[in-house]
């Protein structure tokens, strides 16, 4: 069984306005990066002046996902975390955030299988060309 940890922090300018907007798009995440709901995904609205916007969270077969969009800054602030006991494809990831016209992406990919290893830590900033979003990695 594998044990890897991606952590993301990105800021974009698009970000979704809708709790099913959210719910979808972490059903289709999940989808992508071949995992299987367990439960959820979750998402609720927080009101809050300096904390506004989304948590959205779900149990997959092989661990939980968890996201965070804050869209009062801007640009706006997105935390993600997903854990899994599989295979991970951080490219399907960066994909997926995509769709929110990302301005830049930092993120940690660790094995923790038999230790807190760090995989790779990287900044990465979007190239845009015609609607696609391509990272230097």
């Amino acid at each position: 069984m594998k044990h890897k940890h991606m952590i993301v922090r990105a800021e974009a300018f698009n970000v979704p306005k809708h709790e099913i907007t959210i719910v979808d798009w972490t059903s289709n995440l999940i989808r992508d990066i071949g995992m299987k709901i367990m439960m959820g995904p979750y998402a609720k609205y927080c009101e809050m002046p300096g904390n506004r916007g989304f948590t959205c969270v779900a149990i997959i077969e092989t661990s939980h996902i968890a996201l965070h969009v804050w869209d009062e800054p801007k640009p706006n602030l997105i935390q993600l975390d997903v854990y899994t006991c599989g295979e991970l494809q951080k490219e399907l990831v960066f994909d997926a955030l995509g769709k929110w016209d990302i301005e830049k992406i930092e993120y940690k990919y660790l094995d923790r299988e038999n230790d807190l290893r760090e995989v790779n830590f990287e900044m990465t900033r979007p190239t845009r060309q015609k609607g696609t979003i391509n990272y230097q990695l």
